[in-house]
């Protein structure tokens, strides 16, 4: 594709993301330096490729996915963030007092607050971590609140139901059965075979203490998956681009957002509906970046909004964002890690 063409395309998707309107070849005319019945042909050659559609014979030109693609890999150009933005960027992070999850969901939370587009994190739990230490602690009749500590700091807990109350000599059992075959155990080794093995060696306590197994092996699953966080999801609901009813099937599987945001990514990353079918929203993009504490990938910030967002706008506020994120939680002096990650479900 020749200088001239990309030009034009560059042009029509600049004036489309503004105007929201089919862009016609006299709206372009400045931008490239060329008669308005040169750019027709053009635009037709566009059209051509598959870069550009025309709604109405009679309208102009709006970019279609592939238009979209090529303007966001090899056109778009942003411009660094003044000193005075990121100045206001810092401002709205909430740091004094909070941990390091709470600084997290106030840059994500600030993110949707300015671009009033959805704002979402997905969160990262580290790797290699491993049980440290589960506790049962008997709460009323056949109830018992099972405590699991892993070596990353996280701790859950979950109530369990027994078929019938369980005596002393039971749990001393158990505690001593989870000490000999569970701590230190990596959570992600943590499989159904292994539960399955465990619960055959427990032999005669089997039927009485199965829940309590069971409780656990689920516990270390939650552990384990990437927690996903969305706000300002009200954003998208008054966003004329979007069919309503596939934003309400979003927030209905939001956690869907897991297999979008890939692991090895590392910068700014942008996708669109059209890529991937677990993308429920149609005509959206989803722009994302990674941040890292102390070197490694803590999770990944990013927006949700129309395939006609302002990315030359909103793609320097996800990377800053991500980058003073990564700034505080890997800082010597950031707040301790929020630790009580606690759910009270009965299994």
């Amino acid at each position: 594709m020749d200088d001239r063409k990309l030009r034009i395309l560059a042009a029509v998707v600049d004036e489309y993301i503004v105007t929201g309107e089919p862009v016609g070849s006299k709206s372009i005319m400045k931008y490239v330096g060329a008669s308005s019945a040169t750019i027709r042909n053009e635009m037709a050659e566009l059209e051509k490729q598959g870069y550009l559609e025309q709604p109405h014979t009679s309208a102009g030109r709006v970019p279609t996915y592939s238009g979209y693609r090529l303007y966001v890999d090899r056109l778009l150009k942003t411009s660094p963030l003044s000193d005075d933005e990121k100045h206001m960027l810092d401002g709205m992070i909430e740091t004094d007092g909070y941990s390091e999850e709470g600084i997290v969901r106030s840059a994500q939370n600030a993110l949707a607050e300015l671009t009033q587009y959805a704002a979402f994190v997905s969160s990262e739990n580290p790797k290699f971590s491993v049980i440290s230490k589960v506790e049962v602690i008997p709460t009323g009749k056949r109830l018992y609140v099972l405590l699991l500590i892993a070596s990353n700091g996280k701790i859950k807990n979950r109530t369990c139901r027994a078929e019938i109350d369980l005596t002393q000599e039971q749990l001393d059992y158990f505690s001593q059965f989870v000490r000999d075959n569970l701590e230190g155990v990596p959570l992600e080794v943590l499989s159904e075979d292994m539960l399955s093995k465990l619960e055959t060696a427990m032999g005669t306590y089997l039927l009485t203490l199965s829940p309590l197994v069971r409780g656990i092996f689920d516990m270390t699953r939650e552990m384990v998956e990437r927690e996903v966080n969305v706000s300002g999801v009200g954003n998208l609901l008054q966003c004329d681009d979007f069919d309503k009813n596939e934003v309400v099937s979003f927030l209905e599987h939001r956690d869907d957002l897991r297999k979008l945001v890939d692991d090895s990514l590392s910068g700014i990353h942008v996708m669109f509906s059209d890529e991937d079918d677990a993308f429920v929203i149609g005509n959206s993009s989803l722009i994302s970046s990674n941040f890292v504490k102390d070197g490694r990938v803590a999770g990944h910030l990013g927006l949700i909004g129309p395939m006609r967002i302002n990315y030359k706008k909103v793609i320097p506020y996800v990377e800053y964002f991500a980058e003073k994120i990564s700034e505080l939680l890997s800082s010597d002096d950031s707040p301790p890690e929020l630790t009580d990650d606690s759910e009270n479900n009965i299994t």
